[in-house]
């Protein structure tokens, strides 16, 4: 390279170098002119199992101080207080028996042979009642699931038997579940949409740790496993709270449980073999509580057995069933109910060895069933305690916040839950 073209060019370049440089070294830009003004987005938190209880503990801080620094109320489960009928509820406003998904373990007379489980995604199941995402994304309020109960249902779509569904709705963006995906992960997920720019940035968000609800299952609600549950999905709250900080993202959070844990073991169990003739009946569900078909021929005799007077559980017909549990009208529902005290389990046979666990799917009105709500963020007011009040009221809460207008379906009033806000929103 010719000598004196090198020497003229590094005399220009450093000529040039302080002129560049000078003004962003004497002039920065604050952070806050460089960070977007962003509008509150609403994140929906559902922790499986958590009872209110659990925050007493001393093992979450942070969810222990969104409770005081916001709002703060246990919640009554609809009836069961099985999962998915709750978790599909808070999203509905209605109760099972008016949104259908009626228990875990479903059969339906129009579908013969078919089974609903909880890995059920068939559009037909979950088609009498709208979710929220789904309502959302008609009125063009974009939404996100990191995983809820009929998230990754192609809602009002019709299942083919080959290929997908192309005439559903879905929210925007979503995860099938799975327990194999952490907690890490989708909390990051969460993070992830949230960093995109605002024009396919979810507004509604909802988020699903099964964490609690598995502990409370294995080792009981007073455990070494549940302590250890608490201290992570409190863990990974912190670190949403801590990302949506991080992005300068406002947020309005609405922690919720489905339904509570009760101590359950092989000292309180009510084996079936021992109170009724197996061949009457035809077992549909069994555990919190059973549910029972008669088989043919048998239904005077069945109906004369089940209906009588049992240590430790009452069993009605499915349209006696006690008006207050707002349970019973619904087809899917099997035409006899039987339900434990609280604690105890029905199970086919005696058990063979010595356990100790948890369980739900007991009485809703039962103190050990009760879930927790917590709302903190830009729009609640803060450190304020709420009546226990029932679950439906949790949907017409969240319409409220995400822009839509009141429902002129549901089980609870729309406004049940406004004094939990602040008094200009």
């Amino acid at each position: 390279m010719n000598k004196a073209f090198l020497s003229a060019a590094m005399v220009a370049l450093v000529s040039v170098l302080p002129a560049c440089t000078q003004p962003l070294e004497s002039t920065p830009a604050p952070v806050a002119a460089q960070m977007e003004m962003r509008e509150p987005v609403t994140i929906l938190v559902a922790i499986d199992g958590f009872h209110p209880s659990f925050l007493d503990r001393g093992l979450t801080p942070t969810l222990s101080g969104l409770a005081e620094n916001g709002v703060r109320a246990p919640m009554r489960p609809s009836f069961p207080t099985k999962t998915f009928p709750n978790f599909y509820t808070l999203v509905t406003g209605l109760v099972p028996d008016n949104h259908g998904i009626t228990a875990n373990r479903m059969e339906d007379a129009s579908r013969p042979g078919d089974v609903f489980t909880q890995a059920n995604v068939d559009p037909y199941w979950w088609g009498e009642a709208k979710p929220l995402w789904v309502e959302a994304e008609q009125a063009g309020i974009r939404s996100a699931a990191m995983f809820w109960p009929g998230s990754a249902v192609p809602w009002g779509g019709t299942a083919k038997r080959w290929g997908p569904v192309d005439d559903g709705i879905l929210p925007s963006d979503w995860q099938q579940f799975s327990m194999q995906i952490s907690n890490t992960q989708r909390v990051n997920s969460v993070l992830d949409w949230l960093r995109r720019p605002a024009d396919i940035r979810p507004e509604f968000v909802t988020l699903y740790f099964d964490t609690v609800d598995t502990a409370g299952h294995d080792g009981g609600p007073d455990s070494k496993e549940m302590d250890e549950a608490l201290r992570d999905v409190d863990q990974h709250v912190g670190n949403l709270m801590s990302g949506l900080e991080a992005l300068g993202q406002p947020a309005n959070i609405v922690v919720v449980s489905d339904h509570g844990m009760a101590p359950t073991s092989s000292e309180r169990v009510i084996a079936l073999d021992q109170v009724l003739d197996s061949s009457l009946y035809r077992l549909v569900e069994a555990g919190a509580y059973a549910t029972f078909e008669p088989t043919e021929g048998s239904e005077a005799a069945f109906r004369e057995a089940i209906l009588a007077d049992h240590e430790h559980m009452t069993c009605w017909a499915k349209e006696d069933i006690p008006e207050r549990y707002n349970y019973g009208t619904h087809r899917r529902i099997p035409p006899y109910f039987c339900l434990p005290e609280t604690g105890w389990t029905i199970t086919t046979s005696a058990p063979g060895s010595s356990w100790t666990g948890g369980n739900h799917g007991y009485d809703n009105f039962a103190p050990e069933m009760e879930a927790i709500f917590i709302g903190n963020g830009p729009d609640f007011r803060s450190g304020t305690t709420l009546p226990i009040f029932d679950n439906t009221a949790v949907a017409p809460l969240l319409r409220h916040l995400i822009g839509l207008p009141p429902s002129d379906q549901g089980d609870s009033p729309h406004d049940t839950l406004f004094s939990a806000l602040a008094e200009d929103k």
